[in-house]
């Protein structure tokens, strides 16, 4: 097939009634360059471990027979597992019938959106911060408001309260640890954020308020998780993945922790049989040997750790990490620091602020490749 001929193929030879809003906008996603150390969009650099990919073929295997039927739509088992999992984890129990899990944290944050949000239903986050927020917001009509965060990345809870009081939003969504700084939100400050948010929505409705810990396995000790308040405030929800810590980010597993009420609302904007029968048997195996992947994540914030004190003795600001990427800057020009390093064969992502690069904890060979190219652009 000639050029020419491929290009007529794809060319659309009659208009398409395509949304005014989403009119010469590009699909959202990271650079993806095959470089030997890609450290750019917050993977597990660690394969997982030979246990689990036996629990997981396993499982399959005995669920691949019954594929002719369709998958519980309600997940019960799935709903358990994630249920201790998350008692091992953070030390609070949450019943089953709190948990609810997607197709990875995206299609969970899109079900609050389509339940909660839409014409007249606002949603209020506080930059910089994930940059899928506002594409949820656009695909559910959903207006996005935004309060942007102190110069050291923190919330600004007093301007955050104002702007509650003025658009009574629906949701309020804050990712704790955020991305792509990597601070975290203190109990203090959700507990105050709780408070005034349990009348501030819609008609003098609650606002929900979605703490997105999807990286919160890799919290530093002594930072609790969102958890904690749950059972006393029913208008809170806490998202988590098992993209990161798990390093399943290719199962696409997704959930959240939120008062039953909540959920039900959810079942009604999921599309049918939304989470297959292999996501659920794979997920559960995954689950059944979560300490040998917790054994990763120790590793990794060590790493991160490590990678935090070799950049601050670069002379360069870095943001306080709760995650398994780290926040640094600042630069004059980023993006020539960003091509240095690509062309040393190190892949890092430029967001948030002018100024700043981000930089994914990477094995320790990737992450000493790293410092090392970074040393060598800044000379």
């Amino acid at each position: 097939m000639s050029a020419s001929d491929a290009r007529a193929m794809t060319e659309c030879s009659i208009q398409l009634p395509v949304r005014t809003d989403l009119v010469g906008l590009e699909p959202y996603g990271a650079p993806q360059l095959q470089v030997p150390v890609a450290i750019n969009v917050n993977e597990n650099p660690y394969p997982v471990p030979a246990p689990v990919i036996e629990a997981i073929t396993t499982a399959v295997r005995e669920v691949a027979g019954n594929l002719n039927r369709y998958p519980d739509r309600d997940f019960p088992e799935l709903r358990l597992a994630l249920s201790d999992y998350l008692e091992r984890e953070s030390g609070v129990r949450v019943a089953p019938e709190w948990i609810w899990a997607a197709n990875g944290s995206n299609e969970v944050m899109h079900h609050l959106f389509s339940a909660f949000g839409g014409p007249g239903h606002p949603a209020l986050s506080s930059s910089p911060t994930y940059s899928m927020y506002p594409e949820y917001a656009r695909n559910t009509l959903t207006e996005l408001l935004d309060v942007p965060r102190r110069e050291d990345f923190s919330v600004d809870v007093v301007a955050l309260k104002q702007a509650v009081d003025h658009a009574h939003p629906a949701l309020l969504v804050l990712a704790s640890p955020n991305n792509p700084t990597g601070t975290h939100l203190s109990s203090a400050d959700v507990a105050e954020i709780l408070n005034f948010t349990r009348t501030s929505g819609p008609q003098g409705s609650a606002t929900l308020v979605v703490i997105d810990e999807a990286y919160g396995e890799f919290r530093r000790d002594g930072v609790p998780s969102a958890l904690e308040l749950l059972a006393a405030h029913p208008h809170l929800v806490v998202s988590r993945t098992m993209s990161k810590a798990f390093a399943m980010a290719g199962l696409r597993l997704g959930y959240l922790a939120a008062h039953p009420q909540i959920i039900s609302q959810l079942m009604l904007v999921r599309l049918p049989y939304h989470l297959s029968a292999l996501t659920q048997a794979a997920a559960l195996a995954a689950l059944s040997r979560a300490d040998l992947l917790q054994a990763q994540v120790a590793k990794m914030r060590h790493t991160r750790d490590r990678m935090v004190q070799t950049l601050r003795g670069m002379g360069l600001t870095v943001a306080e990490s709760d995650t398994n990427f780290v926040f640094f800057g600042k630069f004059g020009n980023r993006q020539k620091v960003w091509q240095d390093l690509l062309d040393r064969g190190v892949l890092i992502r430029v967001v948030g602020p002018d100024g700043w690069l981000r930089a994914s904890v990477g094995t320790e060979e990737e992450t000493e490749a790293f410092l090392s190219a970074l040393k060598e652009a800044l000379q």
